[in-house]
């Protein structure tokens, strides 16, 4: 996944209290994506490796992809966040692991109707999820 190379002091940063080393290089980022897409996944259509830290970020498709990437990356922390982008409401989904000192994240916009808004509203209606890792 991502090197654990040490970083000199002098080229050490500082981020959120912690140290930022080297970041994965991107053969490593692509053989993460070649394990899953091996293992029967499809590929993300993004895949995103910040400059500075050590994070990775795939983009998918569809829920479908989602609930594959994190199953199979082990995914245990789950966020969903809903916000108006223009006019147009949209729902991310994020799921996050870490693997070797690299946070990979598996990421999920969708386009939400009002339809889907109305029934978070209604007293009594659990919305169901798909089953954890």
């Amino acid at each position: 996944m991502c090197p654990r190379r040490p970083v000199p002091d002098a080229s050490r940063a500082r981020s959120r209290g912690g140290v930022v080393t080297e970041l994965a290089t991107r053969a490593q980022a692509f053989g993460l994506v070649a394990e899953g897409v091996a293992a029967g996944l499809s590929a993300p259509w993004r895949l995103y490796l910040a400059r500075g830290c050590r994070h990775v970020s795939l983009n998918v498709a569809d829920r479908v992809e989602w609930d594959a990437w994190r199953a199979h990356l082990g995914c245990p922390e789950l966020s969903v966040r809903v916000y108006d982008a223009g006019g147009v409401i949209r729902r991310a989904s994020v799921a996050e692991v870490l693997l070797d000192g690299c946070r990979i994240s598996v990421e999920l916009v969708e386009e939400v109707g009002i339809d889907d808004l109305d029934r978070l509203l209604v007293p009594g209606v659990t919305p169901t999820w798909p089953e954890e890792c």
